[in-house]
């Protein structure tokens, strides 16, 4: 193994919950109506493909532009008033950025993955950022994962990914590289899909350790 690439929502920061509740808002304060299916299925898309289908699956009376742009500042606001960083997890950012070369690869926009870095003091450690709305197509298409690795110039096969949920699981999954799951609690992933990371973590601060460290 050469190089690590983690995920965000839900691996570095507490996030996924209130994506959830930031879109719900969105959808009932204009005309739509959530589905009980709707919150795992968005999870993984790009910006483009979620705030689409707000529009066209759940009736929202908006743009996919102006429902991105109520969405993601939404989020934005909130991470300004501090980002819900999950324990541990610069320290593991850190620990691991010592040792490989360190790609972040996200279904969140950019300004939010930058805002993330700065405020933890990560930037210098994670050369390498890709968000999906900077590939093809989100996750769980592999698209994220083979741009992170290609940026990093490491080949897939010998890079590591550490991921939460299904969608992210099965990209990474996709993409041939090694994977560390640390399960969502929130949203917990496909037992199958799960069983088919090499390692499966209860929570981030262990990755150090499994990385041998």
């Amino acid at each position: 193994m050469r190089a690590v690439v983690f995920d965000l929502d839900g691996v570095l920061v507490d996030s996924e919950q209130q994506w959830d509740e930031v879109r719900r808002s969105v959808v009932a304060e204009h005309g739509g109506t959530w589905q009980d299916e709707a919150t795992r299925a968005l999870q993984g898309m790009s910006t483009p493909e979620w705030s689409a289908y707000l529009v066209e699956e759940l009736g929202t009376a908006l743009t996919p532009d102006e429902v991105a742009e109520k969405v993601v500042g939404e989020m934005g606001r909130r991470y300004s008033e501090g980002p819900p960083v999950l324990p541990g997890a610069v320290e593991a950012v850190r620990s691991v950025a010592e040792h490989f070369p360190v790609a972040i690869a996200s279904s969140s926009p950019p300004t939010l993955i930058e805002h993330l870095l700065e405020a933890t003091g990560l930037t210098e450690h994670v050369p390498v950022v890709v968000s999906s709305e900077q590939v093809a197509a989100g996750k769980p298409a592999p698209d994220v994962y083979l741009e992170a690795a290609s940026r990093l110039d490491v080949p897939p096969g010998e890079c590591a990914a550490v991921e939460d949920s299904d969608s992210g699981l099965r990209a990474a999954l996709a993409a041939g590289m090694t994977v560390y799951a640390v399960p969502n609690p929130h949203y917990p992933p496909d037992e199958q899909v799960v069983a088919r990371a090499s390692v499966v973590l209860d929570r981030i601060g262990d990755l150090p350790a499994a990385l041998g460290l």
